[in-house]
Parts: C-alpha cells; structure tokens; sequence
C-alpha cells in the first residue's frame, strides 16, 4: 500500500525555543514572515494530493486559528494531556485511515530535492514497514550532537548503540506503516518504540537526503534558517 494521507506533529510544547514560545506554539513561530508550519504544508503538497493532519496541543487555538478553511486539512487536538509522536499518530488513526502515513516535524527548512517526494519513490511496502530520511552529520545545518543512526549497504538501519558516534539523524520525514501501534500500552509514547520493532524485523529503512536541511527547533536555528531561504532567493 502506498501513503494516502500525512500528518504534521505539532503538538509540543517547544521548550528549546523558549522564551519565543512562551506566547506562542513553536510551529507559528515566523521564518521569512511565515510560520513555520506553512513550509511544512507546502512540501507535502507538492509531492501529492495527500489528506493532512495536523496534531495540536500546546497554544492549540493559534494553529486551529492559523489553518482553519484549509482545504483537505484536519487538525486534533490531544487533551487532556500530550500523547508524544507514537500516541499521537495513533489517536489521529481515524482521520488518517489504514494506508501507511507521511509524517513530518514542522521545525526543520529543506532545500533542494523534497524530502517527501525521494521517499515515496523510494518506497517499498512489500519489504519495508518504515522509510525515513536521513541526513548526514556533516550536512546537519544547527544539529548538535553524535549521529543516531547507521545505513548497512541494502539501506536498511541500524541504530547508534554503544558507537562513540553514527554518521546520520533523522530528519523529520518518513513514511511509516502504522499497525503496530495497536500493541503498545498507554496513551502517551514515542514512534521510536516502533522503529524499534522494525529494526528487529529489518524492515526499517533510510534514505539519504543529499541536500539542504536545517534545525529550527531552537533560536539559533531560525538564524540559519533565514539563510537558507535568502539562499534560495538568490538561485
């Protein structure tokens, strides 16, 4: 089966933004005087007629307020508390049916090739569960850190572990078969659980993105950010 609908997290509370998100939820902060949720919504649709929704939480009327009359967008809000990313796109199973489902973090600025569209014509539901983009360390734009993830040669993933270091993250997209969410218990839990699962089976895949990616998931990367969108101006 092939994706059908997505689904923007944009629940959280951003606390890495703080004070900017004292106010307001992260995903309305502005980045080339546009929330950032809007360049996330773009990118899907220019990779599909895809049905999208959106999980709010935090500040929810702002966001509710800011997509209202959207055409083919839906937004849920969790309460009375946050479900993280596993339990919320679990609870947004209703409205994203039983295909598998795009989703995408709403604080990250791509350039060049749509991470959403090189997914989807890397996708293979007949060996893979998941198909996440990767983004190399090295072209980590504002990410700080030691990597989360090895691509073995037939790109399927592997997770850091005890390694010192990983030569690739997750960058914020990927396309994911949603039926084991069913097993977890509690409301609230990360997809990570499930990527887990996949790895075990070795159905969890990486696909590399070989182009522009920055974090805006803290002050310093709006920075950065701008950059990236004047670059683009001036191509």
């Amino acid at each position: 089966m092939h994706p059908e609908s997505a689904m923007i997290f944009a629940a959280g509370f951003g606390t890495r933004m703080a004070p900017l998100t004292n106010t307001r939820p992260k995903p309305m902060l502005t980045l080339g005087g546009r929330p950032m949720i809007d360049y996330c919504i773009a990118m899907i649709r220019a990779a599909g007629d895809f049905g999208i929704v959106v999980n709010t939480h935090y500040l929810a009327e702002q966001i509710e307020t800011h997509l209202a009359g959207l055409p083919n967008l839906q937004c849920i809000r969790e309460e009375p508390e946050i479900l993280e990313t596993g339990g919320g796109l679990r609870n947004a199973l209703p409205l994203l049916g039983q295909a598998p489902v795009i989703t995408a973090n709403s604080d990250v600025i791509w350039s060049g090739t749509n991470p959403v569209t090189q997914l989807l014509a890397a996708w293979r539901p007949d060996r893979m569960d998941g198909l996440m983009t990767m983004v190399p360390m090295t072209a980590a734009r504002g990410h700080t850190g030691f990597g989360d993830f090895f691509l073995e040669p037939d790109n399927r993933l592997r997770r850091r572990g005890e390694a010192e270091t990983a030569p690739f993250i997750y960058g914020g997209v990927q396309i994911i078969k949603t039926q084991g969410l069913a097993d977890f218990s509690g409301d609230s839990f990360s997809v990570s659980r499930l990527w887990d699962r996949m790895i075990a089976a070795g159905r969890l895949f990486g696909v590399v993105h070989q182009d522009g990616w920055t974090d805006i998931g803290h002050p310093a990367g709006l920075q950065l950010a701008e950059d990236t969108l004047q670059r683009r101006a001036d191509v």
